[in-house]
Protein backbone atom coordinates (compact mmCIF):
# COMPACT_ATOMS: atom_id res chain seq x y z
CA UNK A 1 0.00 0.00 0.00
CA UNK A 2 1.39 3.41 -1.01
CA UNK A 3 2.41 5.77 1.76
CA UNK A 4 0.14 8.85 1.87
CA UNK A 5 1.77 12.04 0.61
CA UNK A 6 1.23 14.40 3.54
CA UNK A 7 2.82 17.33 1.68
CA UNK A 8 0.82 17.04 -1.56
CA UNK A 9 -1.36 20.13 -0.97
CA UNK A 10 1.57 22.26 0.19
CA UNK A 11 3.74 21.17 -2.72
CA UNK A 12 0.98 21.52 -5.31
CA UNK A 13 -0.07 24.98 -4.13
CA UNK A 14 3.54 26.09 -4.32
CA UNK A 15 3.92 24.83 -7.89
CA UNK A 16 0.74 26.67 -8.92
CA UNK A 17 1.85 29.94 -7.33
CA UNK A 18 -0.76 29.81 -4.54
CA UNK A 19 1.84 30.74 -1.95
CA UNK A 20 -0.40 31.85 0.92
CA UNK A 21 -2.57 28.76 0.47
CA UNK A 22 0.60 26.66 0.56
CA UNK A 23 1.67 28.26 3.84
CA UNK A 24 -1.83 27.74 5.25
CA UNK A 25 -1.67 24.03 4.40
CA UNK A 26 1.75 23.49 5.97
CA UNK A 27 0.56 22.58 9.47
CA UNK A 28 0.93 18.81 9.02
CA UNK A 29 1.47 16.42 11.91
CA UNK A 30 3.52 13.21 12.22
CA UNK A 31 6.04 14.05 9.48
CA UNK A 32 9.32 12.21 9.12
CA UNK A 33 12.50 14.23 9.60
CA UNK A 34 13.05 14.49 5.83
CA UNK A 35 9.44 15.51 5.20
CA UNK A 36 9.65 18.15 7.92
CA UNK A 37 12.75 19.63 6.25
CA UNK A 38 10.99 19.61 2.86
CA UNK A 39 7.94 21.31 4.41
CA UNK A 40 10.06 24.03 6.01
CA UNK A 41 12.00 24.49 2.75
CA UNK A 42 8.80 24.93 0.71
CA UNK A 43 7.25 27.27 3.28
CA UNK A 44 10.31 29.54 3.27
CA UNK A 45 10.36 29.52 -0.55
CA UNK A 46 6.73 30.65 -0.39
CA UNK A 47 7.76 33.56 1.82
CA UNK A 48 10.48 34.43 -0.71
CA UNK A 49 7.88 34.42 -3.49
CA UNK A 50 5.70 36.72 -1.36
CA UNK A 51 8.62 39.15 -1.00
CA UNK A 52 9.27 38.46 2.70
CA UNK A 53 12.99 38.01 2.19
CA UNK A 54 14.22 39.42 5.48
CA UNK A 55 11.90 37.12 7.39
CA UNK A 56 13.50 34.10 5.69
CA UNK A 57 17.05 35.39 6.25
CA UNK A 58 16.32 35.95 9.95
CA UNK A 59 14.38 32.74 10.56
CA UNK A 60 16.90 30.28 9.13
CA UNK A 61 19.83 29.79 11.50
CA UNK A 62 23.41 28.68 10.82
CA UNK A 63 22.76 25.13 12.10
CA UNK A 64 19.77 24.53 9.81
CA UNK A 65 19.81 21.56 7.37
CA UNK A 66 21.40 22.04 3.94
CA UNK A 67 18.13 22.66 2.00
CA UNK A 68 17.22 25.49 4.36
CA UNK A 69 20.72 26.98 4.15
CA UNK A 70 20.31 27.01 0.37
CA UNK A 71 16.92 28.74 0.66
CA UNK A 72 18.44 31.36 2.97
CA UNK A 73 21.06 32.08 0.30
CA UNK A 74 18.28 32.37 -2.30
CA UNK A 75 16.57 34.99 -0.11
CA UNK A 76 19.90 36.78 0.33
CA UNK A 77 20.48 36.71 -3.45
CA UNK A 78 17.12 38.37 -4.12
CA UNK A 79 17.33 40.80 -1.19
CA UNK A 80 19.70 43.30 -2.80
CA UNK A 81 22.05 43.62 -5.79
CA UNK A 82 24.83 44.20 -3.23
CA UNK A 83 24.24 40.73 -1.74
CA UNK A 84 24.27 38.74 -4.98
CA UNK A 85 28.02 38.16 -5.15
CA UNK A 86 28.32 36.93 -1.56
CA UNK A 87 25.22 34.72 -1.93
CA UNK A 88 26.65 33.07 -5.06
CA UNK A 89 30.05 32.62 -3.39
CA UNK A 90 28.47 30.95 -0.35
CA UNK A 91 26.30 28.79 -2.61
CA UNK A 92 29.36 27.57 -4.51
CA UNK A 93 31.08 26.71 -1.22
CA UNK A 94 28.17 24.44 -0.30
CA UNK A 95 28.13 22.87 -3.77
CA UNK A 96 31.87 22.12 -3.54
CA UNK A 97 31.44 20.29 -0.24
CA UNK A 98 31.49 16.55 -1.16
CA UNK A 99 29.29 15.71 1.83
CA UNK A 100 26.34 17.85 0.72
CA UNK A 101 27.13 19.06 -2.81
CA UNK A 102 24.75 16.56 -4.46
CA UNK A 103 21.77 17.50 -2.28
CA UNK A 104 18.81 17.91 -4.68
CA UNK A 105 17.40 20.99 -2.93
CA UNK A 106 20.83 22.65 -3.00
CA UNK A 107 21.27 21.85 -6.71
CA UNK A 108 17.77 23.20 -7.40
CA UNK A 109 18.50 26.53 -5.69
CA UNK A 110 21.81 26.75 -7.59
CA UNK A 111 19.91 26.22 -10.84
CA UNK A 112 17.39 28.94 -9.95
CA UNK A 113 20.14 31.43 -9.07
CA UNK A 114 22.22 30.81 -12.20
CA UNK A 115 19.09 30.87 -14.38
CA UNK A 116 18.44 34.37 -13.00
CA UNK A 117 22.06 35.19 -13.74
CA UNK A 118 21.45 34.09 -17.36
CA UNK A 119 24.39 31.69 -16.89
CA UNK A 120 22.63 28.69 -18.39
CA UNK A 121 25.65 26.38 -18.64
CA UNK A 122 26.45 26.92 -14.96
CA UNK A 123 22.82 26.25 -14.05
CA UNK A 124 22.78 23.00 -16.02
CA UNK A 125 25.96 21.87 -14.30
CA UNK A 126 23.86 21.41 -11.17
CA UNK A 127 20.42 20.59 -12.57
CA UNK A 128 21.01 18.41 -15.63
CA UNK A 129 21.37 15.17 -13.65
CA UNK A 130 17.78 15.60 -12.46
CA UNK A 131 16.65 13.65 -9.42
CA UNK A 132 13.33 15.36 -8.67
CA UNK A 133 10.37 16.53 -10.72
CA UNK A 134 11.23 20.12 -9.86
CA UNK A 135 14.77 19.72 -11.20
CA UNK A 136 13.42 18.29 -14.46
CA UNK A 137 10.93 21.17 -14.71
CA UNK A 138 13.74 23.66 -14.13
CA UNK A 139 15.73 21.98 -16.90
CA UNK A 140 12.78 22.54 -19.24
CA UNK A 141 12.80 26.25 -18.34
CA UNK A 142 16.56 26.53 -18.84
CA UNK A 143 16.50 24.82 -22.25
CA UNK A 144 13.60 27.04 -23.36
CA UNK A 145 15.65 30.10 -22.37
CA UNK A 146 18.51 28.67 -24.46
CA UNK A 147 16.11 28.27 -27.42
CA UNK A 148 16.70 24.52 -27.34
CA UNK A 149 13.14 23.20 -27.42
CA UNK A 150 14.51 19.82 -28.55
CA UNK A 151 16.36 19.36 -25.26
CA UNK A 152 13.38 20.76 -23.33
CA UNK A 153 11.17 18.15 -24.98
CA UNK A 154 13.52 15.37 -23.84
CA UNK A 155 13.18 16.57 -20.25
CA UNK A 156 9.41 16.74 -20.63
CA UNK A 157 9.36 13.13 -21.90
CA UNK A 158 11.23 12.04 -18.77
CA UNK A 159 8.65 13.83 -16.61
CA UNK A 160 5.78 12.23 -18.51
CA UNK A 161 7.29 8.79 -17.99
CA UNK A 162 7.51 9.45 -14.24
CA UNK A 163 4.03 11.00 -13.82
CA UNK A 164 2.12 12.37 -16.78
CA UNK A 165 -0.57 13.96 -14.56
CA UNK A 166 1.85 15.68 -12.16
CA UNK A 167 1.20 19.43 -11.94
CA UNK A 168 4.82 20.20 -12.87
CA UNK A 169 4.58 17.91 -15.91
CA UNK A 170 1.47 19.77 -17.04
CA UNK A 171 3.10 23.16 -16.47
CA UNK A 172 6.30 22.12 -18.27
CA UNK A 173 4.18 20.90 -21.18
CA UNK A 174 2.45 24.28 -21.37
CA UNK A 175 5.76 26.19 -21.19
CA UNK A 176 7.16 24.11 -24.04
CA UNK A 177 3.99 24.53 -26.11
CA UNK A 178 4.30 28.31 -25.68
CA UNK A 179 7.95 28.20 -26.76
CA UNK A 180 7.16 26.11 -29.85
CA UNK A 181 4.24 28.37 -30.79
CA UNK A 182 1.86 27.92 -33.70
CA UNK A 183 -0.94 25.45 -33.09
CA UNK A 184 0.67 24.51 -29.76
CA UNK A 185 -0.46 27.83 -28.23
CA UNK A 186 -4.05 26.61 -28.01
CA UNK A 187 -2.87 23.43 -26.30
CA UNK A 188 -0.94 25.48 -23.74
CA UNK A 189 -4.06 27.58 -23.08
CA UNK A 190 -6.09 24.42 -22.46
CA UNK A 191 -3.53 23.17 -19.93
CA UNK A 192 -3.56 26.46 -17.98
CA UNK A 193 -7.37 26.48 -18.10
CA UNK A 194 -7.60 22.87 -16.92
CA UNK A 195 -5.26 23.53 -13.98
CA UNK A 196 -7.30 26.63 -13.05
CA UNK A 197 -10.51 24.60 -13.00
CA UNK A 198 -8.98 21.61 -11.21
CA UNK A 199 -7.29 23.59 -8.44
CA UNK A 200 -7.59 27.39 -8.31
CA UNK A 201 -6.94 30.36 -10.54
CA UNK A 202 -3.61 31.83 -9.49
CA UNK A 203 -1.55 34.73 -10.83
CA UNK A 204 0.82 32.21 -12.44
CA UNK A 205 -2.00 30.44 -14.32
CA UNK A 206 -3.71 33.71 -15.29
CA UNK A 207 -0.42 34.95 -16.74
CA UNK A 208 -0.05 31.70 -18.65
CA UNK A 209 -3.49 32.10 -20.20
CA UNK A 210 -2.85 35.80 -20.90
CA UNK A 211 0.40 35.08 -22.76
CA UNK A 212 -1.44 32.46 -24.83
CA UNK A 213 -4.12 35.03 -25.66
CA UNK A 214 -1.51 37.58 -26.73
CA UNK A 215 0.15 35.00 -28.98
CA UNK A 216 -3.26 34.38 -30.56
CA UNK A 217 -3.89 38.13 -30.97
CA UNK A 218 -6.64 38.30 -28.30
CA UNK A 219 -5.23 41.30 -26.43
CA UNK A 220 -8.53 42.41 -24.89
CA UNK A 221 -8.99 39.01 -23.25
CA UNK A 222 -5.33 39.02 -22.19
CA UNK A 223 -5.79 42.41 -20.52
CA UNK A 224 -8.81 41.14 -18.57
CA UNK A 225 -6.81 38.14 -17.32
CA UNK A 226 -3.83 40.31 -16.36
CA UNK A 227 -5.98 42.79 -14.44
CA UNK A 228 -7.43 39.81 -12.54
CA UNK A 229 -3.89 38.61 -11.84
CA UNK A 230 -2.88 42.10 -10.69
CA UNK A 231 -5.77 42.10 -8.21
CA UNK A 232 -4.36 38.90 -6.72
CA UNK A 233 -0.78 40.24 -6.50
CA UNK A 234 -0.11 43.87 -7.39
CA UNK A 235 3.69 43.39 -7.24
CA UNK A 236 4.03 40.27 -9.39
CA UNK A 237 6.75 41.08 -11.95
CA UNK A 238 5.43 38.82 -14.74
CA UNK A 239 1.95 40.32 -14.46
CA UNK A 240 3.34 43.86 -14.65
CA UNK A 241 5.65 43.02 -17.57
CA UNK A 242 2.91 41.23 -19.51
CA UNK A 243 0.52 44.11 -18.85
CA UNK A 244 3.05 46.58 -20.28
CA UNK A 245 3.33 44.52 -23.47
CA UNK A 246 -0.43 44.01 -23.69
CA UNK A 247 -1.21 47.73 -23.24
CA UNK A 248 1.32 48.65 -25.93
CA UNK A 249 -0.46 46.35 -28.39
CA UNK A 250 -3.82 47.86 -27.41
CA UNK A 251 -2.51 51.39 -27.76
CA UNK A 252 -3.17 52.07 -24.07
CA UNK A 253 -0.87 53.83 -21.57
CA UNK A 254 1.63 51.42 -20.02
CA UNK A 255 3.78 53.82 -18.02
CA UNK A 256 2.10 53.06 -14.66
CA UNK A 257 2.71 49.30 -14.93
CA UNK A 258 6.26 49.87 -16.16
CA UNK A 259 7.01 52.31 -13.32
CA UNK A 260 5.75 49.75 -10.78
CA UNK A 261 7.88 47.04 -12.40
CA UNK A 262 10.98 49.27 -12.45
CA UNK A 263 10.46 50.25 -8.82
CA UNK A 264 9.81 46.79 -7.38
CA UNK A 265 11.89 44.65 -9.77
CA UNK A 266 14.70 46.78 -11.25
CA UNK A 267 16.55 43.66 -12.46
CA UNK A 268 13.64 42.37 -14.55
CA UNK A 269 14.64 41.59 -18.15
CA UNK A 270 12.05 44.04 -19.56
CA UNK A 271 13.39 46.89 -17.40
CA UNK A 272 16.95 46.09 -18.50
CA UNK A 273 15.99 45.99 -22.18
CA UNK A 274 14.12 49.30 -22.03
CA UNK A 275 16.97 50.93 -20.10
CA UNK A 276 19.50 49.65 -22.66
CA UNK A 277 17.33 50.98 -25.51
CA UNK A 278 17.03 54.38 -23.81
CA UNK A 279 20.80 54.56 -23.29
CA UNK A 280 21.39 53.65 -26.94
CA UNK A 281 18.91 56.33 -28.04
CA UNK A 282 20.57 58.93 -25.79
CA UNK A 283 23.99 58.09 -27.23
CA UNK A 284 22.61 58.43 -30.76
CA UNK A 285 21.16 61.84 -29.91
CA UNK A 286 24.45 63.01 -28.41
CA UNK A 287 26.32 61.82 -31.48
CA UNK A 288 23.86 63.61 -33.75
CA UNK A 289 23.98 66.86 -31.77
CA UNK A 290 27.79 66.89 -31.69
Amino acid sequence: MATPDHLFNLRNNFYLGAYQAAINSSDVNNLSEDDAVERDTLVHRCYIALGQLQFVITEIHADAPTPLQAVKLLALYFSSPDNKESAISSLKELLEDPAIGNNTALRLIAGIVFLHEQDFNEALKYTNAGGTMELHALNVQIFIKMHRSDYAERQLRIMQQIDEDHTLTQLANAWLDLAVGGSKIQEAHLIFQDLSERYQSTSLLLNGKAVCCMHMGNFDEAETLLVEALNKDARDPETLANLVVCCLHLGKPSSKSFSQLKLSHPDHVLVKRVSAAEESFDRALQSFSS
